[in-house]
């Protein structure tokens, strides 16, 4: 398509028309563009809230689901490779457009999050749905930061994409705050996981209903070229009636497949995986390894967003002010790799550490990947447009399948070095409250040997039970005893069987207590070579005839599953901790990468390039006879 092929629709459409045709023959006013640029922001933080709403209640799913922790986290996995395909996909936007699908995924992901999702029937079904709505958002991950792009000239970009930023960050926020606010501190039921799906696509509409009748775009004549600042407006808009897009867009995949695309792309995606790691699994981890509930957990988990949200901000603003964005991500890589290894010494066994303390660590760790994270956009849009500005949407397809493919990877490795999350949350809450409610059980452990002993010598106890009288008996008068031994039963001086009956509790008690003893002198024999273990286990009596006392099932329940539990909790916080090192590698690896991006270090040079670039422009604008 060339600019005689060009389709303008800006004015010249009916509504029913526009609703499907969106391209603007023209660079909008700034107040045109800020609206649009809302709308693209609110549509990315709504996707991603969708993406992210099952983290919220993810215990809750595995519970009701029956999932184990490794089948959950490799079906992350593949949803995330599947949304790395949509990410290539999304790159033939250059071509054929972007709000469209921005508009019709958000309508597409909110009717699986309200009316399909929560009707799954088990866990296949429900993790077969939850890949339609990864690959919609891998498709939206590359065609909304291309409309910011396309809406925002370089010496505005890391803040538009800082506004951009804030989509997966207010979206995990939204999953956090709504949680904390909807989620009881008791859950009664695990299908309670629904009601936060309902919420989420109920938003979701709304937000397809806005963008449905608000978003628009650039025609490619107008999104194919470098825009630095607003002053080029004009230029652009001149330029635009004789540019051939068809030739910009020629072999444009093969111009990025280059060292400072790739490598870049990577480092981004390493230093983000703290970032899904937390967005995954903070629920999970909090809970496991320091006994927080679901709804402790999301309380927890919309400060860290919070300051994130705060940074991504503050830092696109500052990276436009001062004309620089390398500075930043040293910083932001620097602050996030300390805080990392501060984050994860909190992994012990048997630590709680404070609210306030996880709190502060999360929070400021998150806000330096934010002040990493923004102008690292910014630089690597401004370094495909150095390549190609016809190509931006290919650049970051490239990008977001990178992402993808190494979150995909990441899902891999995590249930391979973290095996101990299954036992912990199928098991650990049913077998803290059994303890809670039978205290024998409680006791038993703290006592193993006590419990082992007792069942081991279980028919011994029994029988000791039974033949209490005689052992009393036995105990009580070793002279009569040993008289009696003399004689066999039936040769026993009358005399001294009426004293031994008399000894014995008299009449027929004391008869029968002799009686007994004659019929069982093998257990009796068996009782007195035990007597030192038995006595060992008189000061629990009480204990262990309480413990007797509780249902069979419930008993036989914790002794199978506490010791899964008990060693889980052991070596979970072990294992956290060598995925916390891997994130820690990737912040170092993402330093390493940051001279690869085009930009200055100092502002004074950042500042001189703006003022060669003005000249430029006002030379040409004077070509073309328009100063």
């Amino acid at each position: 398509m060339t600019a005689a092929t060009a389709e303008p629709i800006s004015d010249q459409r009916s509504f029913a028309s526009s609703l499907i045709h969106r391209q603007l023959d023209y660079y909008p006013r700034t107040g045109a563009r800020f609206f649009y640029l809302s709308i693209v922001v609110l549509g990315t933080i709504t996707l991603y809230y969708e993406l992210y709403v099952g983290g919220s209640v993810s215990t809750l799913i595995l519970t009701y689901f029956g999932m184990t922790f490794k089948f959950y986290v490799l079906s992350l996995a593949i949803g995330n490779l599947l949304g790395a395909f949509g990410s290539l996909f999304a790159g033939l936007t250059d071509r054929y457009g972007r709000s469209n699908l921005v508009v019709f995924g958000l309508l597409f992901a909110a009717v699986f999050i309200e009316f399909i999702l929560p009707l799954a029937t088990n866990r296949y079904v429900f993790i077969l749905e939850g890949f339609i709505v990864g690959i919609v958002e891998g498709i939206c991950l590359v065609a909304t930061p291309a409309l910011i792009r396309d809406f925002s000239p370089q010496v505005g970009r890391a803040t538009a994409m800082g506004f951009w930023t804030t989509g997966p960050v207010m979206g995990s926020l939204i999953v956090a705050v709504v949680g904390s606010i909807t989620i009881p501190a008791v859950i009664t039921s695990t299908h309670f996981w629904t009601h936060e799906y309902r919420i989420c696509g109920v938003v979701g509409l709304v937000v397809f209903a806005i963008a449905l009748l608000g978003l628009r775009e650039l025609s490619p004549q107008l999104r194919d070229q470098l825009m630095v600042s607003l002053r080029d407006r004009a230029l652009i808009e001149m330029r635009a009636k004789g540019l051939d897009i068809e030739k910009a867009l020629k072999d444009h995949w093969k111009q990025l497949i280059k060292a400072d695309i790739l490598i870049s792309a990577l480092a981004v995606s390493v230093l983000l995986l703290v970032y899904y790691a937390l967005v995954g699994f903070l629920v999970i981890y909090t809970g496991s390894i320091f006994g927080y509930s679901v709804n402790t957990s999301n309380n927890l988990a919309y400060w860290p967003w919070a300051f994130n949200a705060g940074a991504v901000i503050l830092i696109g603003l500052l990276s436009d002010r001062l004309r620089v964005r390398k500075p930043f991500m040293i910083v932001g890589g620097v602050g996030a790799a300390v805080l990392i290894v501060l984050f994860l010494d909190q992994a012990k066994v048997g630590a709680h550490p404070a609210f306030v303390t996880m709190a502060v660590l999360l929070s400021v760790m998150l806000f330096f990947v934010g002040v990493a994270y923004t102008p690292w956009m910014a630089s690597f849009t401004e370094t495909v447009e150095h390549r190609n500005p016809a190509a931006i949407a290919a650049g970051l397809a490239i990008w977001g399948w990178v992402l993808r493919v190494v979150v995909f990877a990441s899902f891999l490795f995590i249930p391979v070095v973290i095996t101990t999350v299954t036992p912990i949350v199928n098991y650990g809450t049913a077998i803290s409250t059994d303890l809670a409610n039978y205290p024998p059980l409680a006791w038993a452990k703290t006592h193993p040997a006590v419990v082992a002993l007792a069942q081991k010598d279980a028919t011994l106890l029994a029988e000791a039970k039974t033949l209490a009288p005689e052992i009393a008996f036995v105990q009580g008068h070793p002279a009569l005893i040993a008289q009696l031994s003399k004689y066999n039963s039936s040769d026993i001086p009358s005399k001294l069987l009426n004293t031994a009956i008399a000894a014995a509790g008299g009449g027929l008690k004391g008869l029968g207590v002799l009686t007994t003893m004659s019929s069982s002198q093998a257990q009796l024999k068996a009782l007195q070579a035990a007597a030192p273990q038995l006595d060992s286990l008189k000061p629990y009596a009480s204990e262990l005839t309480a413990l007797q006392n509780v249902p069979p099932n419930v008993s036989s329940f914790v002794q199978t599953f506490g010791p899964q539990v008990a060693s889980a909790l052991t070596k979970s916080p072990g294992q956290w901790r060598t995925w916390w090192w891997v994130c820690f590698g990737g912040a170092i690896f993402f330093l390493i990468s940051v001279p690869l991006l085009r930009g200055r270090w100092r502002p004074r040079d950042a500042k001189r390039d703006e003022e060669e670039h003005e000249a430029m422009v006002q030379a040409e604008m004077a070509k073309l006879g328009m100063t």
